[in-house]
């Protein structure tokens, strides 16, 4: 079951202010860059529900964080459905991400007391998201709807908060633009572990860039969380 509750994991979603995401089928790849990540004071990771078997691969890696990396909180992203969600968080998942609004999947977080943060585009989604009891609501896909966007929901909405996912890179500009809109969080995929440091097995590069874009975030909000 889940080693941390959803406002544990909210906390700390709004603290650290980025959530990475990744995949592999690579079980020892992925130890490798879950230290890497730790190493650079990642705290989250979010691993995509992408390929054959992936849930035999998460068991593994959150295993190996439960032994070696205390307190950083694996979730799993791309989930579409409660049996999948069900099946993740047996296994330990202490956040849920999806790429849409599936009720089904709040109500089998919501009894385990999980986070579950479902990917929406309109207001219309994002209120039944927050009616449904979701504490973080993904914007997805993200460059699809830029911070402009955010900006314009939490007028109405200052309450809402909200976690882009793709279209998101770990530059100033980038970075500065979301934070500045309102955003509690980001999550970055290939743009912060890329293709080439996983071929390359760059994980003192990838340690590095994380860091960088943690410190970042705590200056582009002046240090508040």
């Amino acid at each position: 079951m889940a080693k941390y509750t959803r406002i544990e994991v909210a906390l700390k979603m709004k603290e650290q202010g980025m959530v990475p995401l990744f995949y592999n089928e690579d079980v020892e790849l992925g130890k490798e860059i879950l230290k890497a990540c730790y190493d650079g004071g990642a705290r989250l990771l979010e691993f995509t529900h992408r390929g054959d078997f992936a849930q035999e691969v998460f068991c593994e890696l959150n295993k190996y964080c439960l032994k070696e990396l205390p307190g950083m909180m694996m979730g799993v992203g791309s989930v579409t459905n409660a049996a999948d969600a069900s099946l993740y968080m047996n296994l330990g998942a202490n956040f849920i991400v999806t790429p849409v609004l599936r009720e089904d999947i709040a109500v089998v977080c919501n009894r385990r007391k999980v986070l579950w943060s479902p990917g929406c585009g309109t207001l219309t989604e994002i209120c039944r998201a927050e009616e449904l009891g979701c504490e973080i609501v993904k914007l997805f896909p993200g460059g699809t709807y830029g911070p402009g966007f955010v900006k314009a929901i939490r007028a109405p909405q200052p309450w809402t908060s909200i976690m882009p996912t793709g279209g998101v890179s770990p530059t100033r500009e980038n970075l500065t633009a979301w934070f500045d809109a309102g955003v509690t969080c980001v999550g970055m995929g290939s743009k912060m572990i890329s293709k080439d440091i996983v071929a390359n097995k760059s994980y003192g590069e990838l340690e590095k860039k994380i860091k960088a874009a943690l410190e970042l975030i705590t200056e582009i909000r002046g240090g508040k969380q």
